[in-house]
């Protein structure tokens, strides 16, 4: 991806508001991958002609933010990791698990089913329909945490990289703090590491969005991936 990408400020408190009450009934995904200028070394290159059964899977367990609405699969973030990961060579593959309108309970009722597979790294992101519905962020935290132990207990050595998501202004300044507070103190907690806000730079920007206001266009998905590669790609090149 052409590494100038356009830095936009955050979002007026009005436009951040719109963007949170309209999403209530459907949350996209985002991405494309970044440009990092990186020769691959031969073990790079054995890596990449790995089969699927021999990559190592990345879940990402997510809403619709992470399903890709409104886009072909291809734009959505994890895919776009997917090609970074691609591009060096690394023996790891990214696996979509996110569904329009999912609830971090959703997600725990469907865990299950996801991990027949082995996982070695868990992108969790969910949480940001629950904010939008007024669910008390204490059941928000506690779904989030029983999926973060359970997986660990299938997946012994796997690694957490947990999404953080706001909640709208509109719920009230005590709710949003303890929103935004719980996927903090869940990655000290658990030793995860920390997207502060998958929407960063994204969120409540008309260009950045598609006609409805709500789901991020391409360019927007690009940005989304920049910041999830921030923090996943060092995970990953430690587990290489």
């Amino acid at each position: 991806m052409n590494s100038n990408i356009k830095r936009y400020s955050s979002p007026g408190k009005f436009t951040f508001i719109l963007f949170f009450t309209l999403a209530v009934m459907l949350l996209p995904v985002i991405a494309q991958p970044l440009s990092e200028a990186q020769k691959h070394n031969a073990s790079g290159r054995q890596d990449s002609t790995k089969t699927t059964e021999e990559r190592k899977a990345i879940l990402f367990l997510g809403n619709s933010l992470t399903a890709g609405y409104g886009l072909d699969p291809e734009q959505a973030f994890p895919a776009l990791i997917q090609q970074k990961i691609d591009s060096l060579g690394w023996a790891f593959e990214a696996v979509n698990a996110g569904l329009s309108g999912e609830t971090s309970s959703g997600g725990l009722r469907r865990l299950n089913w996801l991990m027949r597979r082995k996982i070695a790294v868990l992108v969790l992101a969910l949480g940001g329909n629950d904010g939008l519905r007024g669910i008390p962020p204490e059941l928000t935290r506690q779904n989030l945490q029983q999926i973060i132990e359970r997986t660990r207990e299938k997946n012994p050595g796997v690694k957490t990289v947990l999404a953080g998501m706001e909640a709208p202004p509109n719920m009230g300044e005590a709710y949003t703090r303890q929103f935004r507070d719980l996927y903090r103190k869940l990655a000290q907690t658990n030793d995860a590491a920390l997207i502060p806000f998958l929407l960063k730079d994204v969120a409540g920007i008309p260009e950045l969005n598609l006609p409805d206001g709500i789901h991020p266009t391409a360019e927007g998905h690009r940005i989304v991936a920049e910041h999830v590669w921030e923090v996943l790609g060092p995970v990953l090149r430690e587990m290489r």
